[in-house]
């Protein structure tokens, strides 16, 4: 026997005749059809988002696309969008988590709702990409402007003093070293890192497939592939090879699979992981672990001789044993 669902957004309703009847028994009656929390699509959405902890937003039904702070990540990230394709229908979602969500008014999900929320999300997907592709455009003009005016690097400034590096050709905007991003060869981005050793990304930019390239790869029998610039110098410093620092942990694979499929097969890469050991699912050596097994390549991670520092990198490792142990 099928059974009946009721109430709700985006419920359906097997009506008395939709009931098979059973040898014997006497026909059942279907259970009446709850009413409708919403009869109009504006609370029924706003209703919806704060489920997902979105609200004080003021919605509209106008088939317009809008966005709208997502609740778990930082004021202004606008990650979160919804669209009303009809009065009866609304579709959001999160990029940053892969989420979609439709709501109705009441009653059967029938093919036209369907094929609305398919396009209403198709046309919130275009919209998302054209205005990341100008922005991206946009940070990269003003990193190629930042670049060009900046000064070469002070080899005295607190950071690389901290560090124990040499500058390896960053450039410096005031008190801010300039760590320079590229992707195919072009400039994108750049990590700005202050005295005190706070880092910041040129908002909007691109980071995902971008690095940071010490030495040089043409020639090479082997290249390294770790996280942070101050690990990427530490690493050339030690080895002499060339290492391409992908910036953080989720842009590893990228980059391992970029690297690779670039790389002659006669080049080493190797990995080398942070050691998030304080750190719950110790991301870096699990990142790294997924990058190193995705491409077939080795992985190093560190070791540390101290016991309560919060030593993470190579170049914590570097540090801490000249008896600096990092808090």
């Amino acid at each position: 026997m099928r059974a009946a669902g009721w109430g709700g957004r985006g419920m359906t309703h097997t009506t008395q005749k939709d009931w098979p009847l059973e040898r014997g028994r006497p026909r059942t009656e279907a259970p009446p059809k709850a009413p409708p929390r919403h009869t109009t699509i504006e609370p029924a959405l706003l209703e919806a988002l704060a489920e997902c902890g979105v609200t004080g937003l003021t919605v509209h039904a106008d088939g317009v696309i809008h966005r709208f702070d997502a609740s778990d990540k930082k004021r202004g990230n606008r990650c979160g969008w919804y669209v009303c394709p009809s009065l009866d229908v609304a579709v959001f979602g999160f990029w940053h988590t892969g989420e979609q969500h439709t709501v109705i008014t009441g009653g059967r999900v029938d093919p036209t709702t369907t094929l609305e929320t398919r396009l209403a999300y198709q046309r919130a997907k275009e919209q998302r990409e054209a205005e990341q592709r100008q922005q991206w455009t946009r940070t990269a003009e003003q990193a190629r402007r930042w670049w060009a005016a900046a000064e070469s690097a002070d080899p005295h400034h607190p950071y690389l003093l901290k560090k124990r590096l040499a500058p390896h050709g960053l450039r410096q905007r005031g008190d801010m070293l300039l760590v320079p991003l590229f992707l195919g060869g072009e400039l994108v981005n750049l990590q700005r890192i202050l005295p005190d050793g706070s880092k910041r990304f040129m908002a909007g930019g691109r980071i995902r497939g971008a690095a940071s390239l010490l030495g040089r790869i043409a020639g090479a029998d082997t290249v390294y592939l770790c996280e942070g610039w101050a690990t990427a110098a530490t690493l050339h410093e030690a080895v002499g090879q060339p290492v391409v620092a992908a910036m953080n942990c989720g842009n590893l694979l990228p980059m391992a699979r970029s690297l690779r499929s670039r790389l002659p097969a006669s080049v080493a890469i190797i990995v080398a992981a942070d050691n998030d050991r304080y750190k719950s699912g110790n991301a870096g050596l699990t990142k790294g672990r997924e990058a190193a097994l995705a491409i077939g390549a080795r992985i190093v991670w560190p070791e540390f001789p101290c016991a309560e520092c919060a030593c993470s990198d190579f170049n914590d490792r570097q540090c801490c044993a000249l008896g600096e142990v990092v808090a």
